[in-house]
């Protein structure tokens, strides 16, 4: 009778734990959806006159720092005692981190050169070749082989991602306005969104390397890479900035950007450890969601044909992708 009952006891504590599980991925999942979904309407909300009144590499180097800092005191309350691992703080498990930040802080500032070779709206469909590059390095760096449906899945996400940067063509919430009303590009322009895109994907798959190559606590992973990453960022902003105060423009809304593109990011590597980055694809697709919410609420967006063909391909892609086995 009372092994029975321990059995039971058991049971339902393994049923009690695998419920948090789910429960904190979830709360995960969402969070990193409307973390990212906001980023693009909060912008909306800070531009003067259709323009963005701060430094984009000021804000930057804020997130990294913010990322930094929540990182420090998590390992410092929770994770103290990963100082102490062997090897934990040699230069082979350091290092390697420094190529994700570098990665990112050069395609930061590609960016911002690209605008210069296309509109707006073509740099946003054409970005959404990333999902390829980032699956193809998956595929390639990870050994993980996906299934046909799989890839057919993430280019339905592509598509989605097109037709969502049509639907949005020219409302305030966007990046960059829009500033030629035709869709143009240069020969340097179609380079330049082959080699963003490869760079993206690229980064986020080493990223994701380098966590789960080594048995290190997330937290303290973290601090090395967000070291790196506002040593590069602060270098790439002094040389660009040079003279400008750091924190004009900066209002309510560029703190609220701040704080939750740091959230964004402190996800996203919890998503990259324990999971891998085609669920991360998957968010920033249904980030989209979020986006075209927040701007119809905020700046009156009217609904086009093209944002339920977005809804659309990204259910029938999750479909596809997490029914295949």
């Amino acid at each position: 009778m009372d092994a029975v009952e321990d059995s039971d006891t058991f049971g339902l504590s393994s049923a009690k734990a695998q419920m948090r599980g789910r429960f904190g991925w979830g709360l995960v999942l969402l969070l990193s959806v409307l973390a990212y979904g906001s980023h693009a309407p909060l912008i909306g909300l800070c531009k003067v006159d259709g323009k963005v009144p701060f430094s984009s590499s000021s804000v930057v180097v804020l997130v990294e720092l913010a990322k930094l800092f929540v990182s420090a005191v998590l390992l410092l309350t929770r994770d103290r005692s990963s100082f102490s691992s062997r090897g934990a703080t040699s230069a082979r498990s350091v290092l390697p981190f420094a190529v994700p930040a570098s990665l990112y802080a050069i395609n930061n500032n590609l960016v911002v050169h690209m605008q210069h070779h296309m509109d707006p709206v073509t740099f946003q469909v054409l970005s959404n070749l990333k999902i390829a590059a980032t699956a193809t390095f998956y595929s390639l760096l990870l050994r993980q082989r996906l299934p046909m449906l799989k890839w057919l899945a993430l280019f339905l996400l592509m598509v989605a991602g097109a037709c969502h940067a049509g639907a949005l063509r020219g409302h305030p919430g966007e990046v960059e306005p829009a500033v030629n009303t035709h869709l143009y590009i240069t020969p340097w322009g179609a380079v330049a969104v082959i080699v963003y895109c490869s760079i993206s994907g690229l980064s986020a798959v080493y990223t994701e390397r380098a966590l789960k190559s080594q048995p290190l606590s997330l937290n303290l992973q973290n601090l090395f890479l967000y070291t790196f990453g506002v040593a590069v960022n602060s270098i790439v902003h002094a040389a660009s900035t040079a003279g400008s105060n750091f924190f004009e423009g900066y209002s309510a809304w560029v703190v609220l950007i701040i704080a939750t593109q740091a959230l964004n990011g402190l996800l996203m590597s919890f998503v990259m450890k324990y999971n891998n980055n085609i669920t991360r694809l998957f968010i920033i697709s249904c980030s989209m969601l979020v986006n075209v919410t927040l701007s119809v609420l905020l700046f009156n967006l009217q609904l086009t044909p093209l944002c339920f063909v977005a809804v659309g391909l990204i259910c029938i892609a999750i479909h596809l992708y997490y029914r295949v086995r």
